[in-house]
């Protein structure tokens, strides 16, 4: 498959939030219409990308991988197709979390990272379904209350948060920054 491409950015090596802050920087140095390929070793970041793409109007194309790089083409909008990158309005931090689990109130933590991510540590009881999954996998959600949705940083459960907002659920909370920073207690799956 050949692709015409305008600008290369390695993101190797790079994990969540870093392929999409850097992919955001490049974005602005290209001219409407011109293709950027961005080359990442992140599992994760096919889903930011195209979550990221579609909430501000540039053109996911697709991904194409090459042993372990991933390289995904993302076309740049035209003025009259960008949007301002929205953002769930609700957030809870990292406290707030740890207080209502520690409560007894009833609340589903949804963890969005990659399997891989959520084996090596999660909140107990939490519902593992990723991001990329996330459209077909809605109906498992069905009976859940008071949503609290995490990831590493807080980028792909804002996503997600937007997403299950926009699917009609109700009570849905990103919780900011993510795992990365979380010092309550974490299961892990050997």
């Amino acid at each position: 498959m050949e692709v015409t491409v305008n600008r290369v950015l390695d993101a190797k090596g790079l994990a969540c939030p870093m392929p999409i802050v850097k992919t955001k920087k490049e974005m602005n140095s290209l001219d409407p219409g011109q293709i950027m390929e961005i080359q990442a070793t992140d599992k994760g970041s096919t889903a930011d990308l195209k979550a990221w793409a579609s909430s501000t109007g540039h053109q996911y194309l697709g991904t194409v991988e090459e042993g372990d790089t991933l390289k995904h083409y993302i076309r740049k909008a035209r003025s009259e197709e960008e949007q301002p990158e929205a953002k769930h309005p609700d957030v809870v931090g990292l406290d707030e979390l740890s207080k209502a689990l520690d409560g007894n109130e009833k609340i589903t933590v949804l963890d969005v990272r990659e399997p891989a991510e959520y084996a090596f540590g999660h909140i107990p009881g939490s519902v593992n379904i990723p991001l990329g999954e996330l459209e077909e996998r809605f109906e498992e959600l069905n009976n859940a209350e008071n949503l609290h949705v995490i990831c590493r940083t807080g980028s792909r459960s804002d996503f997600a948060a937007q997403k299950l907002s926009e699917k009609g659920f109700t009570n849905v909370k990103n919780v900011v920054p993510g795992m990365k920073d979380w010092t309550g207690s974490v299961e892990k799956h050997q």
